[in-house]
Formats: C-alpha cells, structure tokens, sequence
C-alpha cells in the first residue's frame, strides 16, 4: 500500500500510509485508537471502494483496485472485523457459505456444502458438528468459524481486527497456534491488536500507526523460529511517541472522614441462568467494597463474573433466587436498573456497543442519559444549555477526541467511547461504581487515561468494583482481588499478596 490517504467529512483518517506485508508472514499494525488500523484495512479490503481514498494498492506483483469486499476476496484478500459478521440462527455450515453458496444445477448442494464444511472445521481444529447452529457456540469456536469461512474463499492474506478482544486465554492461545499453522501454509496474515504479548509471540513485523500516518515499520523476529527481539516498551513508545514509565498510575488513598467504611455490600447472591432454570450462574456470592476502594473480580470465561454485575445492578440478567445488597451500610432495593441508580450503583457494561451507548446519537445527549431527571427544567423539558456545558466539560477534562459535543458517538474510536460512557456514569454521581472490562479493545495511551480516571474516582470516597480479564491490570489497579469460578467466589487476595500464580491457581478451582 503506497501513498494511501482516506479522508472523511470533516476527518483525516488516513495521510499518505505506506504497508508493506510479505508472502508468507505474520504482520501486526499497532497505534492508539483512533490511529487509522482498522480504516486502513478497510481499504485494503476492498470495504472502502476504489475511488473513495488516494493512493495505489499492489497485490502479488500487480496493481489492484477493488470496487467491494467481494472483488478483494476474489483476489485472496479476507478481513474478519472485531464483531464478528456471522448468523446465529443459521448453522456453522451455512455461515460458512454464506454468499458462496455450494450449487449444482440452480439448487444448493447440502451434502457437497456439509462435506466441504467438516474438511474446513478440520482443517481450523474446530470440533463441531457443520449442522450446529452458531448460537449454540461460543465467542472462541465462532471465530474459528469465520476463519474457516475465510479459508473456504481461497484466502491468501487473512486480516484480523483484534481476533483475541473478547476471548479467554485458552481460545486466545488456540487461535494464535491457528494463525501460526496458517503461516505455514503459505497464507500472510495481518492482524490488528493491542495485546503487545501476542505481537510479540507470533509476529514477523510491525507496522505502528499514529494519528493516521506511519511512523516505522520494526522487526519482530528474524526467522519464524527465532526469539522476538522487540520489547513492548518500544511498541508502546512508538504508538504513543513518548515512554510511560509506569503503566498504572499511583494509588492515592482516600482520606475522607468516612474512609474505610463500607460502600457496598453484596450477601448471598444466588442467580439462575434465564433459560436453564436449574443452572446456577452466580452462586452464593458475598462480596463487600469500602469507600476510596478498588476492588477487583478476576475469573475465566464462562466464571459468572459479568452475571453478578449485571444481577446486582438491576436484576438485569438471570432469575434472582436470593441474597441482597447494601449501599453505605443500608440495604437496598435494585429490581430495576432505574432502583439500582437510585440507589447510589452503577455499572459499565462490557459491550458498549450494544449497551453502553446510543451509537446514533451525540457525545451530548450520550453523557445526560442516566441522569435526565437533574437536566429537567421547570415545564418537564431537558434543559439543553444545561445539557451542552455538561457535555462538553467532560470531553475537556475526559479528553475525549472529538471536534465538538456533537459529533455522532458511533463515528468515535473505542477508546473515546468508553470515555463517553464513562462521562455519562460519573455525572450521575454513584456511591458505587461496578467496570465490567473498562479497557477492552483499548489501546495502551487511552487505557492510562482511564486508569487514572478511575483512580481520581476512588480518591474522591468513591467504591469500584473492577471486573477484568487482564490479570496485571486488576494487579496494577486494584486494593484487593476477588476470584470466581463456576459462579462461586474461590479467593480473595490482598494487592500485597496478590500474583498472576496465585489468581490463576483460584480462578481454576473446582467448586467441588
């Protein structure tokens, strides 16, 4: 890719790109969020159409211009985005051939369809059934899925847009061996992430991006089998054009009149699965958060971790059974999600996109959403000058990248949004605040910002509870750690005590 520049209404996001990505190899495009990854890729793609950007685009020796996504994979060229582009209700096999279906004669081909699906599921190591439908798979195998969707395409340069954002260590580490047999196969992957341990696992080169130019183009490793001989802290100084000393700020204790007493208080927390009735997702849990405390909850996919959050605040996953919950040492009534915000909780959702956020709407009317009833004026209606200085008092002090309060929040990067949410939580002023994955998908730059975010809301008296699958981020960030397992509490560690070892060796407890 030569020269690519991709422009926007009113944005730059591209200024004279240059990429340069072997036959054969493992390349990674590091950069803050916001830096131009995965538009770059979307022209390469073929997602931008030819014509939309400047620039030229050579591929095996000659130069190629893609009117769509179709003409890019006719050439071998297959994206697979962060949220993953599959139909749960159809089967593995008809996803996988989904606009290329098997065909002879004007009708699909199923046995020739099903046959050819279980050699692609064999080939990804994927062991299922073609028939099964994806809703009954997890986030893991289904971008195994895609995967073989993509090989079933003649793929000969693969583009993942961080494949390992919303999976456990153990799908993670399945998908990077995949990605390793791939390469000797002959097929050149691209990949998006800021998982810098991964880079440095299984990449050849990195490609860092900054404010949507190219910075440098550094080698990883010299040979497939040779050692990496780059270190994160030059990734990091590279994306962010500076070195961080210290990737997690400083705790600064609170020291309010009311320092140490309880802020929250869960006891005997027992929840259902909303479907599977006589499945437990959260069991018997008690857990308690004091004032200017930040307490983490570590535990693997599938731990009940998310389940207990989104329970408590709002009864809004699962059938309650029993257990109650207490604010400032006065227990509290949270039925509903309305009940639990005012009872002093709220909760940062994991998907953002889904929940967090009105993707449609502006950073203003974003930010005012949970706490509507303080922006009324007299005659019932919201108060928009109100509204507006809100707003953009918390894109200032939230340095929210954005020209105005008004720029649509699904045009902004992950890390912006998640400090929109953020915004919209701290103006509604908790006693509680519960972080399900606050730094998902975020790049190293941005999750600083956040860090301290959260850190200056502790020190103000306020209690967090810090839900994470990132084990040095609870580490670095949090007073002590709770541990979960099949929805039981296995542990609780103090930060002085606390060590990836010890948390692994809880998170894997057997309730039994």
């Amino acid at each position: 890719m030569r020269g690519i520049t991709k422009t926007f209404p009113g944005v730059k996001a591209l200024s004279d790109v240059n990429l340069t990505v072997r036959a054969g190899e493992i390349h990674a495009i590091c950069g803050e969020n916001g830096a131009g990854k995965s538009t770059l890729m979307k022209v390469l793609s073929g997602v931008h159409e030819h014509g939309s950007y400047d620039g030229e685009i050579h591929f095996e020796g000659e130069r190629v211009a893609f009117k769509d996504i179709r003409a890019g994979e006719r050439h071998g060229i297959v994206i697979i985005h962060q949220e993953l582009a599959l139909v749960p209700y159809l089967s593995i096999a008809e996803n996988i051939f989904l606009g290329n279906e098997q065909s002879s004669r004007g009708f699909i081909d199923w046995h020739g369809t099903l046959r050819r699906a279980s050699a692609l599921l064999a080939r990804v190591g994927l062991n299922e059934k073609p028939q099964t439908p994806v809703a009954d798979i997890g986030v893991g195998k289904q971008q195994l899925v895609e995967i073989a969707k993509a090989l079933s395409k003649e793929v000969k340069l693969l583009i993942l847009d961080e494949p390992t954002a919303a999976l456990n260590d153990e799908d993670s580490a399945k998908l990077l061996d995949l990605i390793l047999e791939l390469r000797e196969q002959g097929i050149a992957s691209i990949i998006i992430s800021h998982k810098l341990n991964e880079i440095r696992a299984i990449t050849d080169s990195v490609t860092i991006l900054r404010d949507g130019r190219t910075i440098e183009t550094l080698t990883v490793r010299e040979s497939p089998d040779a050692e990496p001989q780059l270190s994160e802290d030059r990734i990091i100084r590279g994306m962010v054009g500076r070195d961080l000393d210290h990737r997690f700020p400083d705790r600064t204790p609170y020291e309010g009149e009311d320092a140490g007493s309880l802020a929250l208080a869960v006891a005997n927390w027992t929840v259902r699965h909303p479907i599977d009735h006589q499945r437990k997702v959260v069991d018997d849990v008690s857990l308690t958060v004091r004032r200017g405390e930040i307490v983490g909850i570590a535990g693997l996919m599938g731990a009940g971790r998310t389940e207990l959050a989104m329970s408590v605040f709002g009864r809004s996953y699962g059938q309650y059974v029993t257990g109650t919950v207490s604010v400032g040492g006065r227990e509290v009534a949270t039925k509903t999600v309305p009940a639990a915000v005012a009872a002093g909780i709220a909760y940062v959702t994991e998907d953002r996109k889904q929940y967090g956020l009105n993707l449609i709407d502006d950073i203003n009317r974003n930010i005012s959403l949970a706490s509507l009833p303080g922006m009324r004026r007299k005659d019932g209606f919201v108060d928009g000058h109100r509204e507006r200085s809100v707003a953009e008092r918390y894109r200032k002090s939230m340095n929210i990248k954005a020209p105005t309060v008004f720029e649509q929040v699904g045009r902004l990067s992950g890390g912006n949004q998640q400090k929109v949410v953020l915004s919209k939580w701290i103006h509604a002023d908790p006693e509680v605040l519960i972080l399900d994955e606050p730094t998902r998908g975020i790049d190293v730059g941005a999750k600083y910002e956040i860090y301290t975010v959260i850190d200056r809301l502790a020190a103000a008296g306020k209690a967090v509870l810090f839900i994470s699958s990132e084990l040095p981020e609870l580490l670095g960030m949090c007073d002590r750690i709770y541990t979960m397992a099949e929805g039981r509490l296995t542990g609780e560690v103090d930060r002085a005590d606390a060590t990836q070892e010890l948390l692994m060796r809880h998170m894997t407890q057997n309730r039994s």
